[in-house]
């Protein structure tokens, strides 16, 4: 099996490179590279004290999870690229990494043009890191546990589509374990979406999931970078979950509101 992959360079990215590489014979690792020091260093998010603090936690949970960056394995062809620069790269230029069997997108950009045709005629998959359709956008488990809804804090696995997060859903996963620590449970979720994923795909069963429409009418929240300010990271950092209330949100969580639901 070949799969081509759209990503990004921080461990976590890495980490999915890795895992599919362990059940594919080639992966084609397509990557959008931003700073690996967000907080520290202006990019996709601004450096600021606030941002610093921020992303101290999340850089360390990330680091708990899925270790420091690192290379790839011995399968993976790699193409490094600036963080939004996907698009405007010829599809010539990508050939190799688009005569794959599996398309997965997860941390690029956001994909226009001919790719995304492309990809989606291929029948590319998505993960988004949210529960859609009721969180949608950026930062989107960030935003479940700021406003109070940790057991929406998971993935959703879905049909690549021309609109962000659009597209037709397959399933959503969410970590099986718990964690006190809310920056732990968010990268736990990360983990258990490329695990969801693996799982399907080693067992060739992702293929036969029948594919549910996204219904616009269940949409809590839509959020963009920029609604992620410094007012607002210091208001959470202020206001973290409190651990017990925590734990028992994600044990009460209703999976009947869920598509296919995974716990991994």
């Amino acid at each position: 099996m070949k799969v081509t992959v759209f990503t990004s360079n921080q461990s976590r990215h890495i980490s999915l490179v890795n895992s599919l590489a362990g059940i594919a014979d080639q992966v084609y690792a397509v990557q959008e590279c931003s700073t690996i020091f967000p907080g520290e260093v202006d990019d996709f998010f601004r450096r600021s004290e606030v941002m610093q603090a921020y992303f101290k936690r999340v850089i360390s949970a990330e680091r708990d999870v899925f270790g420091p960056v690192s290379f790839a394995r011995d399968n993976v062809r790699q193409l490094a690229l600036r963080m939004g620069d996907l698009s405007r790269v010829p599809l010539d230029a990508l050939a190799d990494a688009l005569d794959s069997d599996v398309y997965v997108v997860f941390g690029a950009s956001y994909i226009r043009g001919p790719l995304i045709d492309y990809l989606v005629a291929r029948g590319a998959i998505n993960i988004h890191m949210g529960v859609s359709p009721y969180y949608r956008g950026s930062s989107c488990n960030f935003w479940a546990l700021y406003d109070g809804r940790p057991e929406y804090v998971g993935a959703t696995i879905h049909k690549l589509s021309k609109g962000l997060d659009s597209g037709d859903m397959l399933f959503h996963v969410f970590p099986r374990e718990v964690s006190s620590d809310p920056f732990v449970h968010g990268m736990m979720a990360v983990k258990s979406a490329h695990d969801g994923l693996c799982y399907h795909l080693e067992r060739k069963s992702l293929l036969s999931i029948p594919s549910v429409k996204q219904c616009r009418d269940e949409e809590l929240r839509y959020t963009r970078n920029e609604d992620f300010t410094d007012e607002v990271a210091q208001q959470y950092l202020s206001n973290l979950p409190i651990s017990e209330k925590f734990e028992i949100a994600l044990k009460r969580r209703d999976l009947n509101k869920f598509l296919n639901p995974l716990l991994i």
